[in-house]
């Protein structure tokens, strides 16, 4: 039997646009010979829909255009949406064949941890379905799945086994199963041990696209019940993947250096935030640093030369050096670079506050004045052409607070604050040997890392030592004591995890943040503002 995977990107709420994408889809997949299509779980719909799901009008809309859908399918075809029944609203697959809808599947296993939260809106199915379909003189027994299905090992379930009375050949499953590094390679072996355990083929289909902060990476991954991988989707792309259920055909994984797959995530995440929001220009302003540095690279790859505009604001203490490799920078991009001097906004300011301030010792306070009038000047240049800005904050210094609200932190979409610092200056250095020229100048990579806010200023961070340590605290859920008794110096965790506790509420008013790794600083995270626990204590 011939299958074609239809790894679309479809819009959240475009009902009428993901119909016409469907058959677009549909028609090249028929050309192709496909006798079985699929496309990705909600895909009439877009995911993740959210409180859309709490308007009847919503659904009642998706509903009108599963029907429509199947006046014009002919050929067995697998598409996820809505089915209300019995007051109970679920998330389905529906098979549609001979133009009509022969089967619908109502996902069992409903995913409430990390980004998920379908439990407020899915009623979860209550037993399996298969399906008949019959190709080349010979009748499939099809098994359904839906995304949290496959993982059916955290509940202590086995979906497989429960329909396996019924003699399934093959299990297709739809996802949209968001992406953070090696989260393919996770979902394979997965697959793989299933299909070892009950000698069954294995079909996934995999949304691609970006939505928000989440990113689908796709890698719709297609594997014969002899465990051969017969074929795999491309990453961070729509494709259209086919295969033949009946011929052997080895494909082999091949992965990408992880700082390719990064930036291609994060190029991917930016490209779709603006075409679906409807913008088309950037506005980045440059320090001569590298965190900004990278931000405009992967905006120019995201959106185009013409479409990224750069600023770059010296104040008293912005460094000859920085001007020039910020300048320079632009000009390997070939992308708008302007200088907006700051020095007299700032006396304008210090001179405003100085009947408050007179008396004080300088710090903090006037050092943030220059990153807050640098903030003004990038929204207002929003503001006046509609340009979105793109903050420049990673996750490090996101973790510790080291950023100022309304200043570097504001913006409209924050491209790399799911990155450690050295995550940065690693993709960095990749994108220089990409390119086999000094993209980024070597300058930014080698200069000492400083917010350029006080005379002769130098980031106050090890990070080498500290963007480790964040990704245990964070991603790996590791508690202080933890790391205190692995061997990490007590003073150096306790500074880092009063950072990180303390500065929750300037993180809730970051801007929304591409999610990469398996715990962003975002909406699949859920820390109370308020928090006095402190176990160091």
């Amino acid at each position: 039997m011939k299958v074609a995977i239809c790894q679309i990107n479809p819009t959240v709420g475009s009902i009428i646009k993901n119909k016409e994408k469907h058959l677009i889809w549909y028609d090249k997949a028929k050309k192709s010979g496909a006798q079985l299509i699929v496309f990705p779980e909600l895909s009439l719909l877009g995911y993740p829909p959210q409180d859309l799901l709490l308007r009847k009008k919503f659904i009642e809309e998706a509903h009108k255009a599963i029907v429509e859908l199947s006046a014009n399918f002919d050929i067995p075809t697998i598409i996820g949406s809505t089915f209300f029944e019995k007051k109970n609203l679920y998330n389905s697959l529906f098979l549609i064949a001979d133009k009509s809808i022969e089967k619908i599947y109502k996902k069992i296993l409903l995913p409430t941890y990390d980004v998920f939260d379908e439990a407020r809106y899915f009623t979860p199915g209550d037993k399996p379905c298969v399906a008949s379909i019959k190709n080349d003189n010979k009748t499939y027994k099809i098994g359904f799945q839906i995304c949290e299905d496959l993982w059916d090992y955290q509940y202590n379930r086995d979906l497989i086994r429960e329909m396996n009375d019924l003699e399934v050949d093959c299990i297709v499953n739809i996802s949209a199963s968001p992406y953070t590094f090696n989260k393919f390679q996770d979902r394979v072996e997965l697959i793989k041990s299933k299909v070892k355990q009950h000698n069954i083929s294995y079909i996934y289909c995999n949304m691609v696209g970006a939505q928000d902060e989440i990113i689908f990476d796709g890698q719709s991954v297609a594997i014969n019940n002899k465990n051969d991988i017969l074929n795999i989707g491309k990453a961070f792309e729509e494709d259209l993947v086919l295969f033949d259920l009946n011929k052997t055909n080895k494909v082999k994984i091949k992965t990408l250096p992880k700082e390719e797959e990064l930036f291609k995530a994060l190029v991917l995440g930016v490209r779709d935030y603006f075409e679906k929001s409807y913008h088309e220009e950037a506005i980045i302003g440059l320090s001569g640093g590298i965190d900004s540095a990278l931000t405009a690279v992967i905006a120019k790859e995201a959106l185009g030369c013409s479409n990224v505009h750069c600023v770059y604001m010296p104040s008293k203490y912005s460094s000859d050096s920085s001007m020039q490799d910020s300048k320079k920078l632009a000009n390997n991009l070939n992308i708008d670079f302007q200088v907006i001097p700051i020095n007299d906004l700032v006396f304008s300011f210090e001179k405003s506050l100085n009947p408050f301030f007179e008396g004080t010792k300088v710090g903090i306070a006037e050092e943030n004045i220059q990153s807050r009038i640098r903030g003004n000047l990038l929204m207002s240049l929003s503001n006046k052409f509609g340009w979105l800005v793109l903050s420049t904050g990673n996750k490090t210094e996101m973790a510790l607070g080291y950023c100022t609200l309304y200043g570097d932190m504001n913006g409209g979409l924050s491209v790399i604050s799911d990155l450690s610092k050295s995550e940065v200056y690693a993709i960095s250095k990749w994108i220089n040997v990409k390119y086999k020229t000094e993209v980024i100048p070597n300058s930014i990579l080698t200069k000492a890392p400083s917010a350029e806010l006080r005379l002769n200023q130098k980031d106050p961070f090890d990070y080498e030592l500290i963007s480790p340590l964040v990704a245990k605290l964070i991603e790996q859920s590791k508690s202080p004591t933890e790391l205190i008794e692995m061997g990490y110096e007590e003073s150096v965790i306790y500074d880092i995890s009063k950072r990180l506790r303390i500065n929750e509420f300037k993180r809730r008013q970051a801007a929304p943040s591409l999610r990469v790794t398996s715990k962003a600083f975002g909406i699949g995270r859920r820390v109370p503002i308020i928090n006095q626990f402190d176990e160091l204590l």
